[in-house]
């Protein structure tokens, strides 16, 4: 199932560039672009880095598409 996110959106709202949040998580400018275009997929390890330097919880930029409800199978 595809994963979708809100990476972009949430960088914006923290007024932070790509090169600065690379560089708070310790990635290259590329990897936040590819993150941002959905062409890659972090890490769980990266996930919560990207979460915590952006404010937000890692539900808040990573969701799956099609909407299952949890638990459900």
């Amino acid at each position: 199932m595809p994963v979708k996110n809100h990476v972009r959106e949430a960088r914006q709202a923290a007024s932070l560039t790509q090169e600065a949040l690379a560089a708070q998580v310790g990635v290259t400018r590329q990897s936040i672009i590819a993150i941002e275009q959905g062409k890659y997929g972090p890490s769980v390890k990266l996930a919560l880095e990207l979460a915590a330097a952006l404010g937000v919880r890692v539900e808040d930029l990573f969701e799956l598409e099609g909407g299952r409800e949890r638990g459900s199978r």
